[in-house]
């Protein structure tokens, strides 16, 4: 069985998630950062955007067509700063990362029987298949709605008070 289905469904989920997420908040609120080391809301949609155009799609489709072809580097947490992600408009961000997003999903649907055995070698997890780098891309979408879901809770926390979202439950 194919696993696309679930990994387009998975990944048009943030079409509708990352924008929602967003929804009422102020450019003040999308850039303000929960520490020196945490990302703001505007830096974490900038690593989306980037992540869909310079990483996950790509190696992707260099693992299908030719797995020894050479991965162009990355540098996901040096660019927060090198690209000034937090000075960036956030509606542009927005709108690069959701046209990126949808045009990889209609590369994905138009794949034929892919290669999902085809492997590169990464040079600290070893060898990656085509398949679980989309597996690995499912999974960072995952995992970074949650960091945006815990920057809404963080927002709303800096407003009303920790004393008072206690009724709400514990993060």
């Amino acid at each position: 069985m194919s696993p696309l289905p679930d990994a387009i469904r998975d990944l048009e989920t943030a079409l509708t998630v990352v924008p929602a997420l967003l929804t009422g908040l102020t450019p003040d609120d999308l850039r303000v950062r929960p520490g020196a080391d945490g990302w703001s809301l505007l830096e974490i949609v900038h690593h989306l955007a980037d992540e869909e155009r310079e990483d996950f799609p790509l190696r992707l489709r260099l693992t299908l067509e030719d797995p020894t072809r050479a991965w162009p580097p990355i540098d996901p947490t040096g660019w927060v700063a090198a690209r000034a992600y937090n000075r960036q408009d956030p509606d542009a961000v927005l709108r690069i990362f959701l046209a990126a997003r949808r045009a990889n999903l209609d590369w994905l649907r138009r794949l034929d029987e892919p290669a999902w055995d085809n492997t590169h070698p990464h040079p600290s997890l070893g060898p990656m298949s085509a398949l679980r780098l989309l597996h690995a891309w499912r999974a960072h979408d995952i995992l970074h709605l949650r960091q945006m879901l815990h920057r809404r809770w963080w927002l709303l926390e800096r407003t009303a008070g920790a004393g008072e979202l206690a009724y709400a439950g514990s993060w």
